[in-house]
């Protein structure tokens, strides 16, 4: 369920107040109050039988007395009473309610729980929507709507506010007002029994009112859901996120104040830039960061130039630039050559351009004029205004307004007019005239910074990745046989531990063997070094005689996770005698330091010649909330106190896997550095995609360690491996539904041909790109709607969990092979209702293509349970209403279009 019955919610026609009240200060009279004095134009139904007006409205003793079914209620009564009203609410129709009480287990009390239980066995059987419960409460100022008890009615505008905390909302309603920052809503989800972020990004993404979605997040309760919801919104409008809880303590903080587990701060940091959004450090940031990005284009990379008349603050500005990572523009010869011409003899001659603290108005402008001119030279320009007796900032201002009037530069321009009384007139002006404008130059860089992250993120979800250099098919089939034989000798092990035998393991969860793990990831094409087992010291020296090169003997235990802390490594032996002696060593130690460690043995590999290789890890692990994690960064023993890593959520693929690696310190070594070669950077980057992919195929995957993974110009090499398995069941769930490979199939047309039908990937949009480039709009399948998708790559960033595009190819790596035709099924966010859509390359028509891609649309849609779809055409299309109407299609004249038509297709029975 996600936003059906929400105009209920915020577009109700006829709100109901229970629990209102005339007792001044009270809850349910501060509703009563808003309710009735912020505009609202439909009635109010006061509900307490206690009273028979509330604000001079007559007031109901009882829902069942009420003149009028409310599209919304308001409750504000103690809790065990809400569950109760609730269902004589939903009885009479009424489709939403905001739960304003507190009392629903939010301190994990068993009443509450029961009372939380009650209040969702009332609303479900009427699909009754519901914000809640412990809420201040909702607000739409753009329809007057304010059903909450905050302190102050907002004023109308066009960004959206979402929280789970109702101070939250009331401190922003607080902050905007002098401001004049408006609102097209503000909502407190409180503990979001139903509606939660996910809902209200679906919602709001497609809210005409809605220009930018801000959130606020202390936690999330359906990971997929919300990336869902979040990718789809940020593809619409900026979604921009401040996240509560970011260290250990205050995210136990905030898991107790809502009743929500808050995972892991980096991976939410992850999942945020996954899905595109802007994640800022706080509230303030948060609408600063609103205004740039209103008020900025968005720059094509992280090249500053700076103009200033003060040099003191240009530095500091330069500094800021580069702590947060961006890179101060170097200026041309040709762009140097024309400030010479502008600017007196004694300015800086480089980046930051210092124009003199002398400088007249004109100055500040000629200098940003000429910049301007120069867009290769930079991606973004900034300029500082500081007060001197010589001119004052508002005619500096002025002249830069001048200057640009009517002009759009391609690059954002910030500014910086520095001081209190002296600079207010001139950033009042540079507001007026749609200039971003901040207080200081470390503001002005932050936001530059901003945008370039938010391009950076957005630029993820419409990537179109390189194809995988290599076609890439796991052996599942020998994968599945370790899980399962792993899974079978840890059952045997439980079964002897019942009659008595120690060192058996009663949980669900089992270690494979370093040689397991290497084999699994062999399974999945990731070089591994050759490794053996030996059950004592005697045939640990009887293998290294066999391998007749230097070796690595290990500890075989699954009780040590760092073998080289107790002892458990040792490298480059050579020869029987000295690995028998180093193994009898190691379990000595092992006695005296773990006597009640299981040691299984040891493992003995052939050392890697590889001098000079870099020491990677790479690994998975399962978070509480988003599911599965990769983890790429630079290894070895000191991996912890490192911590040079960044993490990403499957499924990857090249281009994202690059994009991890980039975001991680050693990465700058990675490429090659005096007279190191760089690495193999696109075998590693396979390597990523490879793990990615063995993670989704095997959900009984709970934790994966390589390290070291070694890498260099020849590629990598896996020397150690840990992973952990757990029953599937017991996991949770991949934020983000993968490739949906069991939908692949060669499909047979009417004439005989043959070709392979599959899910298209983000590989594919150049072949779409060149199948349909120069399409005959006249001639096709289903008109221009997917015709521009196409265009804008959109048609290939698919979330698999709403949505289905297919391509009709020929086997082979993605991205290399033609594109014969292309469909699609968009499903709304309730999976209700799925349009369909369908191109056919021109010299593919003619062979019953286009009607096959459309009855496995039908068919898929049917099978995900949606009850109708539909797709749209032009009249004059006789090949599609032919089709349309073999497929069972009903036809519809378009009401905003007479030279369109609309096709629908009913899909369940009754």
């Amino acid at each position: 369920m996600t936003t059906r019955n929400f105009r209920y919610l915020f577009e109700p026609r006829s709100v109901a107040l229970v629990g209102a009240s005339r007792r001044p200060g009270s809850v349910g009279a501060v509703i009563a109050r808003n309710l009735l004095r912020s505009g609202f134009d439909g009635p109010v139904l006061p509900v307490n039988p206690r009273y028979e007006s509330v604000e001079g409205v007559l007031a109901y003793p009882d829902v069942e007395s009420l003149p009028l079914v409310p599209d919304l209620a308001v409750i504000a009564t103690p809790a065990d009473q809400v569950a109760g009203i609730v269902g004589a609410l939903a009885e009479r129709g009424t489709r939403a309610a905001v739960v304003i009480s507190a009392g629903f287990g939010e301190g994990s009390s068993e009443a509450g729980a029961r009372h939380q239980r009650a209040l969702l066995e009332a609303a479900r059987p009427s699909l009754l929507r519901l914000v809640g419960p412990n809420t201040i409460g909702i607000l739409a100022p753009r329809r007057g709507l304010n059903a909450s008890f905050a302190h102050l009615s907002p004023q109308p505008g066009h960004l959206a506010f979402v929280t789970q905390s109702g101070a939250v909302v009331t401190s922003v309603i607080d902050w905007a007002q002098p401001r004049g920052i408006g609102f097209s809503h503000l909502v407190s989800l409180g503990g979001m029994l139903d509606v939660d972020f996910g809902d209200m990004l679906d919602y709001l993404a497609s809210d005409d009112d809605t220009h930018a979605i801000l959130v606020h997040i202390e936690g999330i309760t359906h990971a997929r859901k919300f990336m869902s919801a979040a990718r789809a919104a940020a593809r619409t409008k900026p979604v921009l996120v401040v996240k509560s809880g970011r260290m250990p303590g205050s995210a136990k903080a905030a898991a107790s104040h809502t009743g929500a587990l808050a995972g892991a701060d980096e991976v939410y940091e992850t999942a945020f830039r996954r899905a595109g959004m802007l994640r800022v450090a706080d509230l303030e940031s948060l609408f600063a960061a609103v205004e740039t990005l209103a008020d900025a284009p968005p720059p094509q990379g992280p090249r500053l130039g700076i103009v200033t008349n003060g040099g003191g603050l240009g530095v500091m500005a330069a500094d800021e630039l580069l702590r947060q990572g961006g890179r101060l523009a170097e200026l041309s010869d040709e762009c140097i050559a024309e400030l010479d011409r502008v600017l007196p003899a004694t300015w800086s001659k480089q980046n930051p351009v210092d124009i003199v603290g002398d400088a007249p108005p004109h100055r500040t402008a000629d200098a940003m004029e000429v910049m301007l001119r120069h867009p290769d030279d930079m991606d973004g320009l900034l300029v500082i205004n500081c007060p001197t007796a010589v001119a004052s900032p508002e005619a500096c201002a002025a002249a830069a307004v001048e200057r640009l009037a009517g002009r759009r530069p391609e690059m954002p321009v910030l500014t910086s007019w520095v001081g209190e009384a002296s600079a207010a007139a001139g950033r009042r002006l540079l507001n007026e005239h749609g200039f971003a404008t901040y207080e200081s130059p470390g503001q002005a860089v932050r936001a530059f910074m901003q945008l370039v992250d938010y391009r950076r993120r957005q630029e993820i979800l419409r990537q179109v990745p390189p194809s995988v250099p290599e076609q890439f098919e796991p052996d599942r089939a020998a994968a599945r046989r370790i899980v399962d034989a792993a899974f079978s000798g840890a059952a045997a092990l439980r079964g002897a531990a019942a009659l008595g035998d120690a060192g058996a393991s009663s949980g669900g969860e089992v270690w494979l063997g370093e040689a397991q793990a290497k084999s699994l990831l062999a399974a999945y094409g990731v070089p591994v070094t050759a490794t053996r087992i030996a059950a004592s010291a005697e045939e640990a020296g009887a293998l290294a005689k066999e391998f007749g090169v230097p070796v690595a003997l290990k500890i075989a235990s699954p009780d040590i996770l760092h073998k080289s802390d107790v002892g458990g490594v040792m490298l480059n032996l050579q020869g029987a005698a000295a690995v028998t002696e180093a193994a009898r060593r190691m379990q000595e130690r092992l006695a005296a330091t773990l006597p009640d460690a299981d040691l299984q043995g040891f493992t003995v590999q052939p050392m890697a010649d590889r001098p000079g290789a870099f020491e990677l890890i790479v690994g998975a692990s399962v978070d509480p909330q988003f599911g599965p994690v990769l983890l790429f960064g630079q290894g070895g023993t000191a991996v912890e106190l490192i911590r040079d890593r960044a993490l990403e959520l499957p499924p990857l693929n090249m281009r994202l896997a690059r994009s991890l690696m980039e975001r991680t310190r050693i990465h700058a070594l990675l490429q090659g550095y005096r007279d190191r070669p760089a690495v193999d950077l696109e075998a590693l980057a396979l390597t990523l995609v490879r793990i990615s992919q063995l993670v989704i195929d095997v959900p009984e995957v709970a934790a994966l360690d390589i390290n070291p993974l070694l890498a260099d110009e020849h590629g990598v090499l896996a020397l150690d491996a840990r992973i952990q398995l757990a029953p599937a069941e017991t996991r949770r769930p991949l934020a983000i539904r993968p490739y949906p490979r069991e939908l692949e199939q060669t499909l047979e047309l009417p004439d005989g041909t043959r070709t392979f039908l599959r899910p298209v990937l983000p590989e594919d949009e150049p072949a779409l790109q060149s199948a349909f480039r120069s399409h005959d709009p006249e001639a096709e399948v289903v008109p221009e709607p997917m015709r521009r998708q196409i265009l804008a790559a959109r048609f290939t960033q698919i979330d698999f969990d709403r949505e289905l595009g297919l391509v009709a190819t020929e086997p082979g790596t993605p991205g290399t092979t033609p594109v014969h035709g292309a469909a699609r099924l968009l499903s709304d966010p309730d999976h209700v209702r799925g349009e369909v859509t369908a191109l056919v390359r021109p010299e593919w028509r003619g062979r019953g293509l286009g009607t096959a891609l459309l009855d496995y649309l039908v068919r898929h849609a049917r099978e995900r349970g949606l009850s109708e779809v539909w797709g749209a055409g032009a009249r004059s299309d006789v090949a599609l209403r032919e089709m349309c109407r073999t497929l069972g299609f009903e036809e519809h004249d378009d009401p905003e279009d007479p030279a369109m038509v609309r096709y629908v297709l009913g899909l369940q029975e009754g």
